[in-house]
Formats: structure tokens, sequence, C-alpha cells
């Protein structure tokens, strides 16, 4: 466990200035929203599962990659981080 928090932290410390939200787990369940109402959600036959998100700042699609792809997570085994941009709406 020590081996990984400090594989972690040596990740986090290596990129701190691209690291704006660390994000966070998040907790199953939730609600699934339309216009008719809600109901519970997410779906157990979904075929991923969101574990978690965090927010990097990065010059390009290549540099935010390059961060993920060495995030400890991403060597996990079965893991895999999708990589979105955020549209800016200003």
């Amino acid at each position: 466990m020590e081996k990984m928090f400090a594989v972690f932290n040596a990740w986090r410390e290596k990129y701190r200035e691209n690291l704006v939200d660390m994000g966070g787990k998040l907790n199953d369940g939730g609600k699934v929203v339309t216009a008719e109402g809600a109901t519970d959600g997410p779906f157990v036959e979904s075929k991923e599962v969101i574990g978690g998100y965090m927010i990097i700042e990065a010059e390009s699609m290549a540099a935010a990659m390059e961060v993920v792809r060495e995030s400890p997570g991403v060597g996990m085994p079965g893991s895999s981080v999708e990589v979105r941009e955020i549209a800016n709406m200003g």
C-alpha cells in the first residue's frame, strides 16, 4: 500500500501544475433524469462504469494524454481512462 501511495504521490507532484481538480471516486447508484422524471441508475447492463473523475489542464490533447498515460491508475489490470476536452462555452 505504501508503494502504491509513493507512486501516486510522485505522479501527482510531477504534474501538480496540470492537476486542476483531483476529483474523486463516485458513489454507487445515482439518478437518470429525463423530461418525464427520474429513475434509479446507472444501470447494471451498462458495459462501462465511471469510477471517478479528475480535471487536468494541458496545452493540447496530446499533453493531456501524457499526464493520464503516466497516472498509476492506467497501469491497473482492466483499467482505462477516458480523456475529454471541456468545451469553451464563452
